[in-house]
This record gives C-alpha cells, sequence and structure tokens, in this order.
C-alpha cells in the first residue's frame, strides 16, 4: 500500500516537474544550467530541427522560443510583397548566416528558388552546414565559409565567446578570440558561383559592423538597386563612417524603411539618422 502511494507521488511529482520545465522559465533554467562539456544539442522547432550550442545567445533563444526572430523574416517578406518587390524565382543573398536560422526561415517560406548564405565564423558555419542537410535543404542552400569585404585574401576575424553572432573583424572584448578567416569581395564571390547580378533579389546582410566594407565589394548589385535588409549600427561606424555610409548609399537607393522595436518608418535614405547606437533598414527604390 505505502509503495504504491510512493509510486503515485512520484508520477504526481515529474508531472508537475515536466509540465514546468516546458514553460518558458523552465526552458530557461534548463538552457542555462547545460554542462560545459555539452557542444550542441538539437532542437525541435516545429517545421524543422535547428542544432545549436546551448552556451550561446542565439542557441539560448532558439531552445527557448523555438525560433530566433522568425517574425522579423515574415515581416521582411510580407514588406516586400506589399510593395512587389519580390521576384519570382530570385536567389536571395545572405550575409552573415551564423548557425542557419533566419536562412532556414526564408527556406521554409519558399520565397526564393535558391539562398547563398556566407559566413565567416568556423564554429558558426560547422553548425550552419549541419542545419541546412538535416533539413533537406542542401539543394536549395548553398553555404560559404568566408567574409565579405573588399578583398581577396585573409583577414582577423575575432570570435566572441557567449554571442557567437557578435564575432567581427573587430575586437569588442578583451576575451574575444583572434583567428583567421578567407575574405572575398562579393562581387567576387557571385562571378565564383556563376551568378549573375540581376538573379539576386534581396540581400540579407548582419556583419557587425563590417558593412561599409562589404557594401563596397559589391556595387554590381547596388547599382541594380537590389531590395537590400541590413542592421545599421552607427555604435560601430562612428558619426564620420556613419555620414559617409549613408551617403554612400544614397548613391543607389532612394528610399528606405527603418525597423524599430514595435514600428517601421518610412524615410529617404540621406535622411538616415546617426545619432541612434543600431537599427535595421530595408532600402529599396519604388517597384515601377
Amino acid at each position: 500500500m505505502k509503495n504504491r502511494w510512493v509510486r503515485r507521488f512520484d508520477q504526481w511529482k515529474y508531472g508537475v516537474v515536466s509540465r514546468f520545465l516546458d514553460t518558458r522559465y523552465g526552458r530557461k533554467l534548463i538552457i542555462n544550467t547545460i554542462d560545459p562539456r555539452i557542444e550542441n544539442m538539437t532542437v525541435n522547432c516545429g517545421d524543422h530541427i535547428m542544432t545549436i550550442s546551448p552556451h550561446d545567445y542565439i542557441g539560448k533563444k532558439v531552445f527557448r522560443k523555438g525560433h530566433f526572430e522568425r517574425d522579423h523574416v515574415d515581416r521582411l517578406l510580407s514588406l516586400l510583397r506589399e510593395k512587389k518587390l519580390l521576384a519570382n524565382g530570385s536567389t536571395l543573398l545572405e550575409i552573415g548566416g551564423n548557425i542557419g536560422t533566419q536562412t532556414i526561415y526564408f527556406a521554409l517560406s519558399q520565397a526564393f528558388a535558391r539562398i547563398i548564405s556566407i559566413e565567416a565564423d568556423p564554429r558558426n558555419f560547422k553548425l550552419l552546414e549541419h542545419n541546412i542537410a538535416q533539413n533537406g535543404l542542401t539543394e536549395k542552400i548553398l553555404p560559404i565559409h568566408c567574409a565579405a569585404g573588399d578583398q581577396d585574401g585573409e583577414i582577423d576575424f575575432f570570435q566572441h565567446q557567449n554571442n557567437h553572432g557578435k564575432s567581427s573583424t573587430s575586437r569588442k572584448s578583451s576575451r574575444d578570440q583572434k583567428i583567421t578567416v578567407p575574405v572575398k569581395p562579393v562581387d567576387t564571390i557571385l562571378s565564383d558561383l556563376n551568378i549573375n547580378a540581376q538573379d539576386i533579389g534581396l540581400i540579407w546582410m548582419d556583419i557587425e559592423g563590417y558593412e561599409p566594407v562589404a557594401c563596397n565589394s559589391m556595387q554590381s548589385l547596388l547599382m541594380r538597386k537590389v531590395p537590400f535588409y541590413m542592421e545599421f549600427s552607427p555604435i560601430f561606424y562612428g558619426q564620420e563612417q556613419s555620414v559617409g555610409f549613408i551617403k554612400y548609399l544614397s548613391r543607389f537607393y532612394d528610399d528606405c524603411l527603418i525597423f524599430r522595436e514595435d514600428s517601421v518608418e518610412e524615410i529617404k535614405v540621406a535622411a538616415l539618422p546617426f545619432a541612434e547606437p543600431q537599427f535595421d533598414i530595408l532600402l529599396y527604390n519604388p517597384a515601377i
């Protein structure tokens, strides 16, 4: 009799614990106490699976929420369709693919026939390749391991230890680990792949402050005024470079959408603010 009540109590106890651990707070507790010896883990995200580092900022978000800013992709695609800026059968150029979160979301949306995903950090690139393969998307997505810059060769790269998405060509912390990665101009990458500029339907870029340099290497795309979504970061550029970068972008694009936490603002590219630390923008020319 006693053993039966003990078993019932254990079942009740484990049920309560399981329900708690399946909440966002419970998942946060789990992911923040993962043994450091566990390098990677795979999460079922519903319509796809994602292998993550449980010690990385993006990996933690995916484990807790089941996605990483997927709503940003959905919002962007909705606006592109609304403005008639999505070309059928075009290629997405993703610069800063990380572990493949947005890459997979774009692929699942069926908005693009093909995706080229460029990622410099070897830690991220390994997971990017794995996530593409395990979701059966190797025919649709081509990962490229290099940085996008204005030269062809190698470049110093600094790996952020707690947020792999913050790794970049500039040291942001004394704990950043310096490595060397290959670098190529964007126009060269496309030429090597036999991809014409007119095939690119959208540029998506998030490379932690290296955007001005990368943009100098893809004038063929900018001259075609390909819709261009990027993280704009005056906090990294400084005022002088920010002003120069805005002037450079306004040579190719007239209009811009600024994406903030709860709003989307439409302005002219020449009027982009350089006093704010960081925000996302969509550069485009209205469809005729």
